[in-house]
């Protein structure tokens, strides 16, 4: 249905809300005049808000931009705030055009804001001084929350609930905290010594495992803090979660395809570490110093982007099928 014909339905009951469809996705069409007078006092208002916001903050986004833009791990926090922008545009028409003003719930995340705003200006409040990378982590915190609230409070609950994805993707700007990145690099790492480990018995390599050490003919190699390929595994975390959201509908098929980053994660590690262990073996210790060690780690992403999108087209396709087996009973 045109826009054309929606303004005409909205013309001829100026008092009535017209539910049309748009690609399969229900839209609250209000009366023409309302929707203007709705968009101009919450959308303008909303807009005001964010760019008062981004002002405030200016100073520790723009730290946080040179940061990430410096750090292997945070890199991608320059390309979430434009991609949750296209996931709004993309599902535009479907978001509702009855905005209301939800106080009660802006005061949720104003108040996580507020916390994370005191806990930035506060240094030493966890018991030790914050590092630089803390202080942008909660800064960030503060900001995505307080963009929340906004959105609660210009927008309403119903529009923010129907948007509530590109939302929560923003928590993706928020850098990983010290103690957490810490915790999952070791967590990875020796998990991935687990995984090589289990292929250099398969390969039938011998090998003398201690711990992280790998004791092989020739050459002992250590699998260190950065080998845990914890960048890898948060990109491919990302990926899956907006694999899930654009194109599988089910809930338990979107938790497998995200779920299922996990172990992949830790086979890439795993294979990497027994690829470049046994070019060691065959082609001699010099290639520990080789570009695929220093410079593979794109490369095995790749390869591991393969699996992940082949279950995705198998979850897609058990969806499609459902659905024509339901309209063929039907």
């Amino acid at each position: 249905m045109s826009y054309n014909v929606k303004e005409m339905i909205a013309s001829r009951f100026p008092r009535e809300t017209v539910e049309v469809r748009h690609s399969g996705d229900p839209v609250m069409v209000p009366p023409s005049g309302q929707y203007t007078r709705d968009l101009r006092q919450h959308g303008l208002g909303f807009l005001l808000f964010s760019i008062l916001l981004v002002a405030i903050f200016s100073k520790p986004l723009f730290s946080l931009a040179v940061y990430a833009a410096g750090e292997e791990l945070h890199s991608h926090i320059l390309l979430i705030p434009f991609v949750s922008a296209y996931l709004i545009y993309i599902r535009r028409r479907a978001l509702p055009r009855d905005y209301t003003f939800s106080v009660r719930w802006a005061l949720i995340p104003l108040l996580a804001g507020a916390i994370s705003l005191a806990a930035a200006w506060t240094p030493g409040v966890l018991g030790r001084p914050s590092s630089q990378n803390d202080y942008l982590a909660l800064m960030a915190l503060s900001f995505v929350c307080f963009v929340a609230a906004g959105g609660f409070f210009f927008l309403g609950r119903k529009w923010m609930t129907a948007a509530a994805f590109p939302f929560a993707f923003l928590i993706f700007m928020v850098p990983m905290p010290d103690r957490v990145a810490d915790l999952l690099e070791t967590a990875s790492k020796l998990a991935s010594a687990d995984a090589a480990n289990t292929l250099f018995n398969i390969s039938g390599t011998p090998v003398l495992r201690d711990g992280t050490f790998f004791h092989l003919p020739n050459i002992t190699i250590q699998v260190a803090q950065e080998c845990s390929g914890i960048r890898s595994s948060l990109v491919l975390f990302i990926t899956s979660l907006l694999a899930a959201h654009l194109f599988l509908r089910k809930p338990w098929r979107k938790i497998v395809l995200v779920a299922a980053v996990i172990p992949l994660g830790i086979l890439r590690n795993g294979l990497r570490i027994a690829f470049i262990g046994l070019l060691c073996v065959h082609f001699g210790p010099e290639m520990i110093h080789s570009v695929l060690h220093k410079r593979g780690g794109p490369l095995f992403f790749v390869l591991s982007l393969i699996p992940l999108f082949l279950l995705l087209w198998w979850l897609r396709s058990g969806e499609a099928a459902g659905v024509r087996g339901r309209r063929t009973k039907v």
